[in-house]
């Protein structure tokens, strides 16, 4: 095991004493997410620190109330309560069969409720699915192979910590992604996605006014239709790449909620080589749901002058120079959208991405300067 897989490893094993929310504001526990970033980005020296300042707010996991059966099942969905409970089911069918088996099983199950807890548990699972991947082309076997208790695969735990939480947050989202007949691209797509009006609280609240806003429902059907999944990959690319460079002009709403619409296409991109291709299409669709429901949800009407963007997003002119800017800031959030922002700079070499991080950085720093509040997660404020 090399030096960066250990760390990643005692990483996992310190977050798992952790519960998925914290504060008492429906907050998400990003700790796994950002140090599988950092890792991979070439920051494993830096993954003890950071932790030992970010776990200073997080609490201890919650307990179980009764088992989740494959009886029950669908009445636990959304039940923050039941995650403990959630996540022994995901502990017992890891330890009974091969993670790609239990994914298959349960990825369309909960892709309908991507949204809930603004995509944080699709976002976790995608990348521990993203490690485990790359631990198994390394090894060249299946590091995720059934047969026994998992508490010797910090993986395997952590992937069920992460389709826990997703089950448990599960919320579905007004509107049918199923099927789609538009022909925009995704920088079209998400231009036509409306605001929603009222945005003074958390995400449950803004999503539950998509059904009465006008546009809505046609911006939802604008995107470009696939029924090839070949054509998957990159169509979530182009959406992932539009999302980030939207950013840039619309962060100054929510600097923190509209990162989760850049995350959650990257999450749907980053499982789909551990999934069955049937399921390719039907991914994208809801991807793009929670994409566009975000959009929503966080861009205020109008875009930011592109003469305000000019002054504050140079600096940053390499992918490199992205990464070490939003280590040095520390911030999750920023940590993840990097990690997302120089993925889309690497397929498109479009300089926009990379002065997105530098904007994430600018507003969230001046957010926790002012005091203003953050919302994140299912709901309120830090």
């Amino acid at each position: 095991m090399s030096d960066d897989e250990s760390v990643l490893m005692e990483a996992y094993q310190r977050f798992h004493a952790t519960g998925p929310e914290w504060g008492g504001h429906h907050l998400s526990n990003h700790g796994p997410m950002a140090v599988e970033a950092m890792v991979r980005h070439g920051y494993a020296d830096t993954v003890h620190r950071w932790i030992d300042n970010y776990t200073q707010r997080l609490e201890e996991p919650p307990r179980g109330l009764a088992p989740v059966t494959e009886d029950d099942w669908r009445e636990a969905l959304g039940d923050l309560k039941r995650v403990a409970d959630w996540t022994t089911l995901f502990q017992r069918e890891l330890a009974e069969r091969p993670w790609r088996e239990v994914l298959a099983t349960w990825w369309p199950r909960l892709m309908p409720g991507i949204i809930g807890g603004t995509a944080h548990g699709a976002i976790r699972v995608a990348h521990l699915v993203h490690s485990l991947m790359a631990a198994e082309a390394d090894s060249g076997s299946g590091s995720g192979s059934a047969g026994g208790p998992i508490d010797d695969n910090p993986r395997l735990v952590e992937l069920a910590d992460g389709l826990g939480y997703w089950a448990a947050c599960w919320r579905p989202v007004t509107g049918e992604p199923s099927r789609r007949t538009g022909s925009l691209t995704a920088a079209g797509a998400l231009a036509a996605v409306p605001s929603v009006a009222d945005q003074q609280k958390g995400v449950p609240y803004r999503v539950g006014q998509l059904a009465t806003t006008d546009g809505w429902q046609s911006a939802l059907g604008g995107l470009r239709a696939v029924d090839d999944p070949e054509q998957v990959p990159a169509l979530l690319s182009q959406l992932t790449d539009a999302s980030v460079v939207h950013y840039l002009s619309y962060s100054h709403g929510q600097a923190v909620m509209l990162v989760h619409a850049s995350t959650a296409p990257t999450a749907v991109l980053r499982v789909l080589p551990a999934l069955p291709r049937e399921l390719w299409v039907p991914s994208a669709d809801a991807a793009w749901h929670a994409s566009a429901a975000l959009t929503a949800a966080a861009s205020p009407p109008q875009a930011v002058d592109a003469s305000e963007l000019a002054v504050h997003t140079d600096g940053v002119t390499t992918a490199e120079d992205a990464m070490a800017r939003a280590i040095d800031h520390g911030d999750e959030h920023v940590i993840k959208f990097a990690d997302t922002a120089v993925e889309a700079f690497a397929r498109t070499g479009e300089r926009d991405a990379l002065a997105a991080v530098s904007r994430c950085v600018e507003m969230i720093s001046h957010a926790e300067a002012s005091g203003r509040s953050r919302i994140d997660g299912r709901g309120s404020s830090t």
